[in-house]
This record gives C-alpha cells, structure tokens and sequence, in this order.
C-alpha cells in the first residue's frame, strides 16, 4: 500500500492536509441531511404523540363540593333561626353528593327547596347539576326529598355536545369524548375562544366548565 501511493511521505503529505482541511470546518457546518419519514414511521410517531399538538381545552361538568358544603351549612342555619320553620323537623343533610331535605308538609319542603337553591346560587353552585327526586312521606307526618348533585358528562350528553360543537363550532374545530369530558381542538385560538362563548350560550342541561388549556 505503500509503494501504490508513492512512499512515506507523500502518505505523511496527504494525511496531514485532510487533518487541515476537516480542522478548518466549523461544528455548524456538520448538518445532517434531511429524511424524510416513510408512511409506516408517522404513523408510528402519531401512535406515540411524537406530533405538533393543536391549540386545546377540555369541557367538564363538575362541582365545588367545598362550596357546596358550605351552601348546605349555610341553609341549614337559616331554617334553623326562621320562625316559618319553628317545629316543624326541618333538616338538610348531606351525604357526598346526594342531599336528603325532610321537613313536616310539602309546603314547608317547597320553602325549604328555595332556602337550599338560594345559598348555592349565593356560594356559585350551578342548578343545573342538580337531580331532584319524588317527594316522598317518611316517618311520621314528615316528607322528604332526594336530590343528587350531577358530575361528570355521561355518553348521551357527549354525543349532544359533540353533534353541538360539529353544527354551531368554526370551521375547523373538533371535538372527541375523553371519559366523562370532551377535548376540543382547533389551529385557530380565536376559534375556541368562540367555541366556548356559543356553548355557555347553551342550555344543555348540565353545568360546564373549560379547563386544561393547550397551546
């Protein structure tokens, strides 16, 4: 090999320039070249999350329940220093999310329902999550009433708010159903801004919250 290339020090010579040459090429000057990812290795990368992320927020129904305690504290303090409630075995008690209102007629329990809506509206506690049931009668000449406090976004609902957002949204606004909430995307932020003023618009049912904003 080295008779082929004419000696040692030519071999010397010409090493010694190549180490010149790669000595003068700055580290930015090394960029690899472009690849562009077959079919197979976006799919892949998408699988995995490896993707630009739109602009994004998720549409909950959920309560305060600190708040809603300290409604329900608050109620039934009242009824116990108002005259119209005087002997009358006016209660409210709470068990998480279900509320038991028990009272001596069923006047008595519509005043006690007032009583009960007023301190959440006051502590920012929505109505619309709340599930009355039937008046019953209890234990002696009393009756009472069952309401429970709505939470979450069940599957019918999703699909309503879904279809909602796909007829009312901008164009180019998408909606998935996430568990008991809903992501809306959109490349545009002014876009879900509008999303989420024509959906505090709507009346649905069930109170609604955004949160998890994404740029």
């Amino acid at each position: 090999m080295l008779t082929e290339l004419g000696g040692p020090g030519r071999i010397r010579t010409y090493v010694g320039r190549c180490r010149q040459i790669y000595s003068l090429l700055p580290l930015a000057a090394w960029v690899p070249t472009p690849r562009h990812h077959t079919l197979s290795e976006r799919l892949q990368r998408a699988h995995f999350g490896i993707v630009a992320s739109m602009p994004s927020f998720d549409v909950v129904s959920e309560v305060d329940r600190q708040e809603l305690k300290n409604a329900i504290d608050q109620a039934q303090r009242e009824i116990g220093q108002r005259y119209d409630f005087k002997n009358t075995n006016s209660s409210i008690e709470q068990n998480e999310l279900v509320i038991t209102l028990r009272t001596a007629s069923e006047d008595r329990l519509r005043a006690l329902r007032t009583v009960l809506e007023e301190r959440l509206v006051k502590r920012g506690v929505s109505l619309r999550g709340l599930d009355w049931g039937k008046i019953e009668q209890a234990t002696g000449e009393s009756v009472r009433q069952v309401v429970t406090v709505k939470v979450g976004i069940n599957s019918e609902k999703a699909k309503e708010l879904n279809k909602l957002i796909k007829e009312k949204g901008p164009k180019g606004v998408s909606s998935q159903t996430q568990g008991d909430s809903i992501r809306v995307s959109s490349k545009k932020r002014d876009d879900l801004q509008t999303t989420i003023t024509f959906l505090k618009a709507a009346n649905v049912g069930i109170p609604l919250q955004f949160v998890n904003f994404r740029d």
